[in-house]
């Protein structure tokens, strides 16, 4: 890294209260993070107040608030924005609330920039799970982009595969700008992929990772959060993948081998077979989890992990069909996202 440049950490805040004080002195903490710009998007719990006190004692916090959201924006992207607008470094780092940023991370990512020859560097943080169901879907819905969306290809100049992970974006200013930031994503509920999407069609270089030593995160604390999240972000990751809906649903569900298991009255060697190619199911699951570093464990999650995943990208294809999403609070009009030629 260049010694005069630095970093500009920038945290949209809705409704945050359980993490957002963590969130902000971990990414202050960072020697190369100069400045934390939290923009605090009408929240209605105490997340203002609470940045109001770290901000008393914390000279790097920066605070400002986002005001009313304006037509044609999606909350994050809107405070995203004026966030960027208000920083001053040559990095800007987009992050999450509920992201837990570890000691030297910040500097493994720019020194990572640097070595890849990279204008746009993003983590997949490390997940926590203290739930059933964030152990079933909150696994499979990795293990299954990381096919979709594979490191390799996404970092490949020649490919045009893109993706990013929004709790964890690192960018060029003059990348950003160039790119028209996120008013150019300003209607997109996946504005990380979109913005990868931009900057990788524009000619810039990405580098795209695992991070569970960079951040962790703990997505949703709710189930109701959980399928909101997954409801707004499934159909546009799917499409953007080059991948349909109804070959999606027939390719995560083992519906051979539960057929041969119904079939099991009929006749005693289709219960058998039907067994043997669930087995080789979780065996084919179990060597995912491993390879984007899960828990073992989860495989015993894999059948309901499945039915989860195919029920909330059904849920997220109706919503895009009727024309809106929600979250957080508010609904957001959508199209139908166009699959990626």
């Amino acid at each position: 890294m260049n010694p005069d440049e630095c970093v500009s950490a920038i945290i949209p805040a809705r409704n945050e209260e359980r993490t957002i004080a963590q969130a902000v002195i971990s990414v202050a903490e960072q020697p190369e993070i100069r400045e934390v710009v939290v923009v605090n998007d009408q929240s209605s719990d105490s997340t203002g107040e609470i940045l109001r006190r770290l901000a008393a004692g914390q000279p790097k916090l920066r605070v400002c608030e986002a005001g009313p959201l304006p037509a044609g924006w999606v909350g994050k992207n809107h405070a995203a924005s004026l966030g960027a607008q208000k920083a001053g470094c040559d990095w800007l780092l987009f992050t999450d609330a509920d992201a837990l940023h570890l000691p030297g991370s910040t500097a493994r990512a720019l020194a990572e920039a640097e070595s890849r020859r990279a204008d746009l560097v993003s983590y997949s943080p490390g997940q926590e799970m203290h739930t059933w169901w964030e152990r079933a879907l909150i696994p499979f819905v990795f293990c299954r982009l990381s096919q979709l969306y594979s490191y390799a290809t996404v970092n490949d100049p020649d490919s045009p595969a893109a993706a990013a992970n929004g709790q964890y974006l690192l960018v060029r200013r003059n990348v950003y700008e160039q790119i028209g930031g996120h008013a150019a994503v300003r209607d997109e509920v996946l504005e990380d992929v979109a913005l990868a999407r931009l900057a990788k069609s524009a000619g810039f270089r990405l580098h795209f990772a695992p991070g569970e030593q960079i951040c962790r995160v703990r997505m949703y604390a709710s189930f109701q959060a959980m399928w909101e999240g997954w409801s707004k972000n499934l159909l546009p990751l799917v499409s953007w993948s080059g991948q349909r809906v109804t070959r999606e649903l027939l390719s995560v569900m083992p519906w051979i081998p539960l057929l041969c298991l119904l079939l099991t009255p009929w006749h005693i060697v289709l219960g058998a077979l039907g067994l043997l190619l669930l087995a080789g199911r979780h065996a084919s699951y179990a060597a995912l989890l491993r390879k984007n570093r899960f828990p073992l464990a989860s495989v015993l999650y894999y059948l309901v992990g499945a039915a989860l995943y195919c029920a909330a990208l059904l849920a997220s294809d109706w919503g895009y069909a009727r024309g809106k999403i929600a979250w957080k609070g508010r609904e957001y009009p959508v199209a139908t996202p166009a699959r990626r030629s």
